[in-house]
Formats: structure tokens, sequence, C-alpha cells
């Protein structure tokens, strides 16, 4: 039997990665084709090179901003904060983006005039992802600063939680249903005001849009594999809003169902104490 699907990505970092151990995990979730991709990679006494790694996942990500370029995201990310703000009632002094990969939302975010005061705070586990967004944030002129760590773990990017939304995209299909749960019972814990995080809505439009897409715009063999699984993998909207509902009952919870067209990416939004 095999186990569930995974994407490369998760099984090349962080590193240092034995190849042969990434190969196994994915033959052993039946993705032949992903461990042969995986066989190809350099590696020096079967550790992965980094440098390669770091310089594969920065092409992925920027092959995935397309996608967000094309959803509008940043745009939908800003409408959305307004709206969160309006609801909880009290001001908006920053926002912190878990798993922000290169950091373009927060790079689009920064020149919003609705954003203007708001302190913006990447956040992600690869620190070459963080360098690198570093370094597109200062060629783009953009406010935000960027941290290697966890977003919700004490002391790393939230300071003042009564103040503070946390958002991400593409986050929460890389945690199993059971795991949910505890994702949204650390927002509880932190005591954040709000929270937005960004998911395809599963079905057969979401694949088929996502299948056309990806063999048209994405060049990198892993961004077809990964961007391809993510959107099979992601959680319905009544799972989401049941999880919040089990790790996070102070919070108020929307999640809109049903596949969309315009609103591939829908987020699961929650307002303490709404």
């Amino acid at each position: 039997m095999s186990l569930p699907p995974l994407e490369i990505s998760d099984v090349i970092t962080p590193g240092p990665v034995r190849r042969s151990e990434a190969v196994a995990r994915l033959r052993a979730a039946g993705q032949l084709p992903a461990a042969r991709l995986v066989e190809r990679m350099p590696a020096t006494d079967d550790v992965l090179d980094d440098a390669h790694v770091v310089a594969l996942m920065r092409r992925v990500h920027a092959e995935l901003q397309r996608l967000g370029e094309e959803l509008q995201l940043p745009h939908r990310v800003a409408e959305d904060l307004d709206r969160l703000r309006e609801r909880a009632g009290r001001p908006l002094r920053r926002v912190v983006d878990l798993g922000c990969g290169s950091g373009y939302v927060l790079r689009w975010l920064s020149h919003a005039p609705s954003m203007a005061g708001v302190e913006l705070v990447g956040v992600d586990h690869d620190p070459g992802l963080m360098e690198w967004a570093a370094r597109l944030g200062a060629a783009d002129g953009c406010r935000a600063r960027f941290v290697v760590g966890d977003a919700l773990a004490p002391g790393v990017a939230i300071e003042d939680p009564e103040a503070t939304v946390v958002i991400s995209s593409g986050v929460l299909h890389h945690l199993s249903a059971q795991d949910l749960r505890g994702f949204f019972a650390a927002h509880e814990a932190a005591g954040v005001a709000g929270f937005a995080h960004y998911d395809p809505e599963p079905g057969w439009l979401t694949n088929l849009g996502s299948w056309v897409f990806h063999r048209a715009r994405m060049r990198e063999a892993v961004s077809r594999h990964d961007g391809n699984l993510s959107m099979r993998r992601a959680h319905p909207a009544a799972v989401l809003r049941d999880a919040v509902a089990a790790g996070a009952p102070g919070y108020s919870a929307e999640c809109a169902s049903g596949q969309s067209v315009l609103r591939v990416l829908r987020p699961v939004t929650g307002t303490k104490g709404a």
C-alpha cells in the first residue's frame, strides 16, 4: 500500500538531505517519475548538493509567482486584510506571511496604499529562500523584512498579537487533515487578531486548470510535478472550517465552498472573538 503522495520540495528541503532517503520516500509513495527526478540531482557522498537545491527552489518559486500573478493573489490578499481589519475592529500593525517563499505577496503589499504604516514580516524555514527574498525586496524598494524560522513560534515574528494578522498561500495542503487542528491551535495560542490562509478548493475543475496552466507556463519539471500535486492534495472548505472550530474555537472562521474560475485560491479566514 502506497503512502500519501509527497511533493518533491517536501523531500529535498530543508538540507542537508540524503539523496537515497529522498528517493526512497518518493518510491514508497508510489511516485516513480518524481523519484527518478531526484535520482538525477547532483550529490556528494549521497548528500544532495546544497547549491543545486537552493538554485532549483529559487527557480520553482519564481515560476510559482506566475500563478500568483495570474490569479491576482496579492490584490485579493489586500482586500481580505481590509475586511479582517474592519471585522476585528482594531488597528492592524503587522502582517506575518507564514511560509512566504520568495516574498512575492509581501513585496506587492509593501506598495499598496492600504498597507501604509503596517509592518510586513515574511517567515520561512528555508534560509536560501529568505536570503533571496531579502535581495528581491531590496531591488523592489520593499520595506518588508524576512526571517528564518517558525512564524507562530514565540519571539520569531509576533510581538503584538492583538494587532497582527497571519497569512499564507499554498501552505495548508502540506499539512494532513489531522495536523490542521494543531496548526490553527497555534494561532489561538499566539493570540493573533486574525488569519487568512489561501489554498485551492479541490475538484475536477481545479485539477484541469492546474494541468493546463502548469504545462503552458512552467518550465521546471519540479514545478509541474509539485504544482499539480498541490491542487490534488488541497483540503475541502468543510475540512478547513472544522479544523478551525476544533483547534481555534475562539475564532470566527469563514471559507467559501465550491470551485471557482476566478478565485482558485480561496482563503480560510478567522477573526479572534468575532
